[in-house]
């Protein structure tokens, strides 16, 4: 009988032992290293050198021509300092090359990580990106704004502004997303996921 369970015991050890090994490797840091953006002085990152192995609330807005994003982007001040506080830092990618990306640091007096990009790889990624249609083009051009110039590129495509929470080891742990441009989580939820998902 006792030989009986101990045999029992080893075939369960070697099945859960052949199930980790089965188990794949975490590829995040590899995906996000094909990931390329822009930093303000236009040199080249990888999405995985800008995270850092470090717990990361991520943005992703339209322009700086867009007054909801700036709105969103200057009530992250708010909570910067307790994020900072809790591990995370904050980063916000647009389409908008360096070059924009410098004015909307400076105009609203950002201290935390801006990122372009202008070729829609992230956004891509994480199947936020969208094709804006010729009619709403038109639109904007008689409100001034022009979404080549912006982006130097001629994709037309826009991200769905969203927030994720990314942990320290690159799982995007929350993702919020709405195609209505004028929904933005505030900042206090922000905070209060990120304290959830710490």
């Amino acid at each position: 009988m006792n030989y009986r369970i101990i045999f029992i015991f080893s075939i369960l050890f070697l099945l859960t032992s052949c199930q980790k090994e089965r188990l794949p490797e975490n590829t995040y840091t590899k995906e996000y290293q094909n990931i390329t953006l822009k930093k303000l002085d236009n040199e080249t990152i990888s999405l995985s050198a800008a995270l850092n192995n470090q717990p990361t609330v991520l943005i992703f807005y339209r322009g700086d021509w867009c007054p909801y994003c700036n709105v969103h982007l200057k009530d992250m001040k708010t909570i910067e300092k307790e994020l900072i506080d809790l591990g995370y830092q904050i980063i916000a990618i647009s389409p908008d090359k360096a070059s924009e990306l410098a004015k909307t640091h400076d105009k609203l007096s950002l201290s935390y990580t801006l990122l372009s990009d202008s070729k829609m790889n992230a956004a891509k990624y994480f199947d936020l990106a969208f094709t804006v249609d010729d009619k709403t083009i038109e639109k904007y051009t008689t409100y001034g704004i022009d979404l080549e110039r912006s982006s130097g590129e001629k994709h037309h495509s826009l991200p769905v502004p969203s927030v994720l929470v990314i942990s320290k080891d690159g799982r995007v742990v929350y993702k919020h997303s709405d195609k209505n441009y004028k929904v933005r989580l505030k900042s206090g939820e922000i905070l209060e996921l990120a304290k959830k998902h710490l």
